[in-house]
């Protein structure tokens, strides 16, 4: 409400009277009587500390991750945001910003793109990152029709059933008409090495998520053996914090790179706006779909940003691109680069380090609680799923009148994991909070 300036009664009049109109009603006397808005049934006028009141009433009857503890992640998570990312996000020459298509005015945010392109690469180890994907979802669809459209005689892309169910749909949506062929996921109960068994030699992608969506961390240098001696690319879907301590998609033999950036300085957000991080090798950087931003220099010698290396089909000539995305989403790009500026090498380490400490302590306490089975899948990171003796719901409903936002209830999109939780754990869960989830889920059992 602070950024609201009402006007008085003699402004209104001014305006008014410099449109020709006398009342506020006339404006609208060309539109029939019996479908304009109705009379509005509005409380009386309120000040403004008054409207601040009533409004924070109204706020503090949500639940959300400041006003309970929280083990929910599946995609989306609790982190700690600095407040330096909103504050250098609300400048306006960034918050107002568009697609820089004009250099000579929009070298700020070609720059805050490029110096989030060269913390990517630093990140993964990949050559080559870009900006304005959407989320995680779309960056992984985008990743398969890249590698679809590197490798133009090839018509199937092969997913393993531990990628997140949701970017499953959204690469099959993405897909759907287009003659390609996706499999691999059908058996949601197989092993990510079932993978292997898809791959032949009309498969141009090779799709693998790693920590996976239940948290288990794999060794995907096999898979991208196998992939590439049959001249498929491999796509690893990684977790940005993990890479602190994993190794990285370069390192896995990945041939694309993408992930979900909102754990890098963006908040939780009701869902979104989300960052899509995409990366590859510089081979394949003119198929690359979204924005990358290229250092010169102008014709006085000085340093200059422009958008390069890629077809400006995605943006003039929409019936030849190969991609939708042009929506500009350097913002969130921006939030991200600030947060990994700010935190640093040893920074990331540490938040890496004690999410996977939160993580691994609560299960250890909970696969002590009798009712719940800790399921052993191998080395874990963020998450980890556990049996209860309940179907999920209710006990999260229990959870929620105690303070708690449960687990995610993998039930819902695995049909053999009925009454199984998926449990995330961040930074910000402090012993307390752990203890006493544990504590409740033992009295829940």
């Amino acid at each position: 409400m602070s950024h609201f300036i009402s006007i008085t009664d003699a402004e209104r009049r001014e305006m008014l009277a410099s449109i020709g109109v006398d009342s506020v009603s006339a404006l609208f006397a060309a539109i029939p009587a019996d479908v304009r808005f109705p009379t509005l049934n509005l409380s009386r006028a309120l000040s403004e500390p008054e409207v601040r009141r009533e409004l924070a009433s109204m706020a503090n009857k949500n639940a959300g991750a400041h006003t309970h503890s929280m083990f929910l992640g599946a995609g989306a998570y609790n982190h700690f945001v600095p407040s330096a990312v909103d504050q250098i996000l609300r400048r306006s020459e960034f918050y107002t910003a568009y697609t820089p298509y004009q250099p000579e005015v929009s070298q700020g945010t070609l720059q805050a793109i490029f110096e989030y392109q060269s913390l990517l690469c630093a990140l993964t180890g990949m050559d080559v990152a870009n900006a304005s994907h959407y989320d995680g979802a779309t960056a992984m669809a985008e990743a398969a029709v890249m590698a679809i459209n590197v490798l133009k005689n090839r018509r199937k892309v092969v997913i393993t059933a531990s990628i997140h169910p949701h970017y499953r749909r959204v690469i099959r949506t993405l897909l759907i008409g287009s003659g390609i062929e996706v499999v691999g996921d059908e058996n949601l109960a197989a092993p990510l090495s079932d993978v292997l068994n898809h791959i032949d030699d009309q498969t141009a992608a090779v799709m693998v998520q790693s920590p996976d969506f239940f948290g288990t961390i794999h060794d995907l240098k096999p898979i991208a053996a196998a992939a590439h001696a049959k001249g498929a690319l491999m796509v690893h879907h990684f977790d940005p914090i993990g890479l602190a301590l994993f190794q990285t998609p370069n390192d896995n033999g990945a041939d694309i790179a993408t992930a979900e950036g909102q754990p890098l300085g963006i908040g939780l957000n009701f869902g979104g706006p989300y960052l899509g991080i995409f990366a590859t090798r510089k081979q394949f950087v003119h198929k690359i779909a979204g924005r990358i931003v290229g250092l010169t220099r102008d014709v006085n010698g000085a340093m200059a940003y422009v958008m390069t290396l890629r077809a400006r089909e995605q943006d003039i000539r929409r019936e030849r691109a190969t991609s939708n995305i042009c929506t500009n989403q350097a913002l969130m790009a921006l939030a991200a680069a600030v947060y990994m500026s700010l935190m640093g090498r040893q920074g990331l380490r540490q938040v890496a380090n004690l999410t996977y400490q939160n993580t691994h302590y609560t299960a250890k306490q909970l696969a002590g609680v009798r009712g719940y089975q800790v399921i052993d899948n191998g080395p874990f990171f963020r998450e980890f799923v556990v049996k209860c003796p309940k179907p999920v719901h209710l006990i999260n409903e229990r959870l929620a009148e105690q303070g708690i936002i449960g687990g995610y209830d993998l039930g819902q999109d695995y049909p053999h994991l009925q009454q199984h939780m998926l449990v995330a754990a961040t930074e910000m869960n402090t012993k307390a909070d752990i203890d006493t989830f544990v504590h409740e889920l033992a009295a829940l059992a």
